[in-house]
C-alpha cells in the first residue's frame, strides 16, 4: 500500500483536477465546435464540384484522405459533407481555446469522442498541424479509423505524417468556389435554351461581375468583402509568418502585397531580390515558396522542350482569389485583362485538382517576345493554346494576341486555338487557322478543357 503524507495528497488531488478540467473543457470545445457546425449545415450548403463518392472510396481502410486549400475555402465543411451519413467526431485545432494542447493530449480527444458519440469509426482532425507532433497520433488512428485531414498549408505532408504513411493516404487540394457553384449560391439554374434568352444572360452577367469582384471564397458572401481583408491577414500571419518563422516581418509583407498587385505578371527571384534589397535570392525563394505552400499564391512556368530553359526562364505569378486581389491590391482597375488572366488560371488549375490530374499549365514566349497566356499540355501534346483580353469586339482584340497564338501553333502543330474575351463571341479565320473567341463568363460555365 502507497502511503502518502496530506501534502503529497494535495499535490495529487491538484494534478488529478487539472487533467479532469483539461478533458472536459476539450469535450466542451468539440461539443461547442459541432453546433458551430450545424448552424451552419441549417443554412442553406451547396454541394461542391468534386465527386465526393470518389473521395469516400479513398478513405477505404487504411488510407486517410487529406483536403488541403487556401483558407477558408470550405475544406470543414467539405469534410462533413463526406461524412454525412455516419455518426463522426470532429475537432478544428485552430481554435484559441485549444491553444495549449500538446500531442500527449490527443488521446484524450479520443477518449472525449468515444464519451461523445460511442465507438466511432470516423473522425476529422481539422488543422492539426497546430499541434506540435500529431503526425504519430494520425498515423496511430488510421489503423482502426476513417480519418478526414484538413490543412491550408501543404506543408502538412512533408514531414512525419508523409514518412510514417506512405503511400497511406491520398491527397486533394479543394479551391474557392467556381463561378458555376457561384450561380448555384445565388439559385441560378441554367438550361441549354437560356444561352439565346436576353434576359437571362444578362442575369448571368451581372452576377459573372460580382462574381469577378468579390471572387470565391464563401464568408465574403455571408459577411461581405470586408472580411477578405482578415482572411489575407490571418493567411499572413498564421500560415506564413509564424509557420515559417521568417524574421523580416515587414520586407516579407511588402513582397506578398507586390505580388499581389501584380497577379499574371511575370517575374524573377532575382529582380525581387532588387526591389526588395534582400540579398540573399534563396531568402526570396523561400518567401515565395512560403506563399504557394500556403496556397494564397500559385507560379506557372514558362514552358519549353528543353528542361534547362524551363528552369531558368521567369516565370508568371497568380492568386488563389480574384476577391482577395480586389480587396489588397492597389492597381486592380488599371489591370483589368490581368485580372481576367488570373481567373482563367484559377478556373484551369480547378479543372486540373477535380478532373483532368494529367493536365499541365505553362504560358510561352519566344525569343521574339510572342506570347501565349496559357499552354495546356497532356503527356506529349500541346492540346490548347489561350490568349485572354479585355475585348468587347473584334477591333479591341490586339494584333499581338493574334500574332502569339499563330507562332505558338507553329510551333507545337497545335490547332486548337482560343481567345477568351470580356464579351466577343465568333471565330476568327487568320490565313489557315481558325480561332475560338469565347466570352469569359460562358466559358467559365464549362468543365471542360476544349
Amino acid at each position: 500500500m502507497l502511503i502518502c503524507d496530506s501534502k503529497t495528497t494535495n499535490f495529487l488531488k491538484k494534478f488529478v483536477d487539472i487533467n479532469v478540467m483539461n478533458f472536459q473543457e476539450i469535450k466542451r470545445v468539440i461539443v461547442s465546435q459541432k453546433e458551430e457546425m450545424e448552424e451552419k449545415f441549417r443554412e442553406r450548403i451547396i454541394e461542391r464540384e468534386p465527386n465526393v463518392n470518389n473521395l469516400r472510396q479513398f478513405l477505404a481502410y487504411p488510407n486517410i484522405l487529406v483536403i488541403l486549400g487556401i483558407r477558408r475555402c470550405g475544406k470543414s465543411i467539405f469534410s462533413w459533407q463526406i461524412f454525412k451519413d455516419e455518426t463522426f467526431g470532429y475537432i478544428n485545432f485552430d481554435d484559441e481555446r485549444l491553444f495549449v494542447i500538446k500531442a500527449k493530449d490527443l488521446d484524450l480527444v479520443l477518449q472525449a469522442f468515444y464519451e461523445l458519440y460511442g465507438n466511432i469509426d470516423y473522425i476529422i482532425l481539422d488543422e492539426p498541424q497546430n499541434v506540435e507532433g500529431w503526425e504519430l497520433f494520425a498515423n496511430r488512428l488510421r489503423r482502426t479509423k476513417k480519418v478526414i485531414i484538413t490543412g491550408s498549408n501543404s506543408r502538412l505532408l512533408s514531414g512525419e505524417l508523409a514518412s510514417h504513411l506512405t503511400g497511406r493516404y491520398v491527397d486533394f487540394m479543394l479551391m474557392p468556389f467556381s463561378f458555376r457553384e457561384y450561380l448555384n449560391y445565388k439559385g441560378v439554374a441554367l438550361s441549354r435554351e437560356d444561352f439565346y434568352s436576353t434576359r437571362k444572360v444578362a442575369e448571368i452577367k451581372r452576377y459573372f461581375e460580382e462574381y469577378t469582384r468579390i471572387g470565391g471564397i464563401p464568408e465574403v458572401y455571408l459577411f461581405g468583402r470586408e472580411i477578405l481583408v482578415r482572411i489575407y491577414g490571418d493567411i499572413i500571419e498564421k500560415d506564413v509568418l509564424r509557420r515559417f518563422r521568417i524574421r523580416r516581418k515587414e520586407t516579407f509583407k511588402e513582397l506578398a502585397k507586390y505580388l499581389m498587385s501584380n497577379v499574371a505578371s511575370e517575374f524573377t527571384i532575382r529582380k525581387l531580390s532588387h526591389i526588395f534589397e534582400v540579398k540573399d535570392v534563396h531568402t526570396i525563394k523561400n518567401w515565395i515558396d512560403a506563399l504557394e505552400n500556403s496556397y494564397l499564391f500559385f507560379v506557372l512556368k514558362r514552358y519549353s522542350p528543353k528542361l534547362k530553359e524551363q528552369i531558368i526562364a521567369p516565370r508568371k505569378i497568380y492568386c488563389m482569389d480574384n476577391g482577395l486581389v480586389n480587396a489588397i491590391s492597389f492597381r486592380t482597375n488599371e489591370r483589368f485583362g490581368k485580372l481576367m488572366e488570373n481567373l482563367v488560371a484559377v478556373e484551369l488549375l480547378r479543372r486540373k485538382k477535380y478532373w483532368y490530374n494529367s493536365l499541365e499549365i505553362y504560358y510561352w514566349k519566344d525569343y521574339q517576345q510572342n506570347e501565349v497566356d496559357i499552354l495546356l499540355k497532356e503527356g506529349a501534346q500541346i492540346r490548347q493554346l489561350i490568349q485572354v483580353t479585355y475585348a468587347s469586339s473584334k477591333n479591341d482584340i490586339d494584333e499581338r494576341e493574334i500574332k502569339g497564338l499563330v507562332r505558338a501553333s507553329d510551333s507545337f502543330m497545335c490547332k486548337d486555338l482560343l481567345i477568351i474575351t470580356w464579351d466577343y463571341e465568333d471565330m476568327l479565320n487568320i490565313g489557315n487557322k481558325m480561332i475560338k473567341c469565347v466570352p469569359l463568363w460562358k466559358w467559365l460555365l464549362n468543365k471542360n478543357i476544349h
